[in-house]
Order: structure tokens, then C-alpha cells, then sequence
């Protein structure tokens, strides 16, 4: 049994809070590059250009991307062979984001859905975790902003719709969210599970290295139809028009009930922010 410290991980929450709002990861700046490239439309060719500078500076000098540092997901993996100790581990994960946000001079974005009061710190964090495997654990820290979220849906289809009716509720979702999202934008999509299970699968579906191949070839040919049919709206870089609107659509399905076609569609801005530790 292996023991960690509940002062390591709030250390690696923060440190990844911190990093996640400041650096893009290099498989986003490459598809970022890919798209100044291939992006037919003069205007969209210079918002692809402004966003590669924005991430160069955000970089260099230490700032934050964008100004909706998001809402903290954090996603865990507990290997079944660690002992924490030292305090309480859900806690010890609050504390990193709360000294992370506070710190890193991040916007703080949380507040009580009714009255509109902040919380102050950016807590609390919504916390996903897998008990796995191992004696190690890995913590991914996911700053979600709101004009994204904001755009993403979860649907119950009929089984009969089937898979032409999963792509029609992507690309809806897609047209309707129009410049929301701020696009480019990467396409999440969890098939399958129950209600909340295929909206977990979606957001996870973000974490895959962009535009990475589908290890299944199923999935595989239906992201590259999805991307085909959300790329000919047309709504290009930032809704201004143009080839590229979103950089990747990536899928995770699962087993769902015999009477049921769970569907969720999670957007993701073109600033896919996450950062990963370890333990």
C-alpha cells in the first residue's frame, strides 16, 4: 500500500490549475496551426493567426488565455493500491483549485445559481472519480467555461432513431450554438449509458489528444462524418464564416438500456484547456 499526502495533491491541483489556464497543450497549438493553414476564408485564416499569438503570449507572460477561467472539473484516478493520508482527499483537491484561482490571478466564476452571489474562490470543484488499478494516481484538472457549457445538450433519443438520428442532435446542437462557443471548437459526443452517464462521457471525450484517431473504427468513421457535417455549416472561425468551425468531434460509447438512446453533446471553446499530474 502506497501512501500520498493530501499536501501533494492540493500542490499538483494548483500547479495544474495555474498551467491548464496559461498553456495550451501541443496537440491544440498543432491543430490550431493546421487550421491557419487549411482555413479557406481570409478572416478566419487571421482568427486562427490571433488565436496562436494570444496562446504565445498567454505562455510567455504568465496570463491567463482567456478571461472565463472556467469552472474547475477535475477528474480523478485512484489506484486501489493507495492509502491518502493526511487530511481529507476531496478536500485537499478544493484547497488546490481555491489556491490555484487564487494565485494564478484566475477569474473566479462560481456563484449560487439563484442569487448570484460568488463563492470567492472558485469552489467548489466538480469531482469525478474512478477507483483503478495501481499504486498511482493521476489528476486532470479541466477549466470549463461557461460559453461553451452553456451550449452543450443531452438527449433521450428513441433507439429507433439510431445512428442517423445521433448525427442530426450533434449537428443541430452545433448550428444552434452558432459563435457561443467561440469556435473553432472541439466536438465531445457520449453515446449510450443512462441520462447523466452519456453527458460524463462527453466531457470526457474532451480529453483526447485533438483529432487523435478513434482506436475504434466504428466511432472512428462516425467522428469523420460528424466533422464533415458540422465543417459545411459554415460557420467558421469565431461565427465569422469560413471552412473550419470545429478542429476534432470525438466519441465514447457505451452498452445503453434496450428502451434507450442516450445522447450528449459537450462543446469545447477553441481553448481546450486541461492539465494533467501524476501522483
Amino acid at each position: 500500500m502506497r501512501q500520498i499526502e493530501t499536501g501533494e495533491i492540493t500542490r499538483a491541483v494548483k500547479e495544474a490549475a495555474i498551467a491548464a489556464n496559461y498553456d495550451l497543450g501541443e496537440d491544440l497549438l498543432a491543430a490550431l496551426q493546421r487550421g491557419e493553414q487549411e482555413e479557406e476564408s481570409p478572416s478566419g485564416r487571421e482568427i486562427f493567426r490571433q488565436l496562436l499569438e494570444n496562446a504565445s503570449i498567454a505562455g510567455q507572460e504568465r496570463v491567463p488565455l482567456c478571461q472565463d477561467c472556467g469552472l474547475a472539473v477535475v477528474f480523478v484516478e485512484l489506484g486501489q493500491e493507495v492509502h491518502i493520508v493526511g487530511g481529507d482527499f476531496q478536500e485537499a483537491i478544493q484547497e488546490g483549485v481555491r489556491q490555484g484561482y487564487g494565485e494564478g490571478f484566475l477569474r473566479k466564476s462560481l456563484c449560487h445559481p439563484l442569487t448570484r452571489a460568488n463563492t470567492g474562490d472558485n469552489t467548489p470543484a466538480v469531482i469525478h472519480t474512478e477507483i483503478v488499478p495501481g499504486d498511482r494516481l493521476k489528476i486532470t484538472v479541466v477549466p470549463k467555461g461557461g460559453g461553451s457549457e452553456n451550449m452543450s445538450r443531452v438527449f433521450m433519443l428513441k433507439p429507433a432513431e439510431g445512428r442517423a438520428g445521433i448525427i442530426d442532435r450533434v449537428v443541430t446542437t452545433v448550428r444552434e450554438a452558432g459563435p457561443n462557443p467561440c469556435p473553432p471548437i472541439i466536438v465531445g459526443v457520449g453515446i449510450g449509458g443512462t441520462f447523466e452517464r452519456a453527458a460524463l462521457l462527453a466531457k470526457k471525450a474532451l480529453l483526447r489528444e485533438v483529432g487523435s484517431p478513434n482506436p475504434d473504427p466504428e466511432l472512428a468513421a462516425l467522428e469523420q462524418e460528424l466533422l464533415q457535417a458540422v465543417n459545411d455549416l459554415g460557420i467558421g472561425p469565431q461565427g465569422l464564416g469560413g471552412r473550419i468551425t470545429a478542429m476534432a468531434v470525438h466519441v465514447v460509447m457505451q452498452p445503453s438500456h434496450i428502451a434507450s438512446l442516450p445522447v450528449a453533446v459537450n462543446i469545447q471553446c477553441h481553448a481546450s484547456r486541461h492539465k494533467e499530474a501524476v501522483l
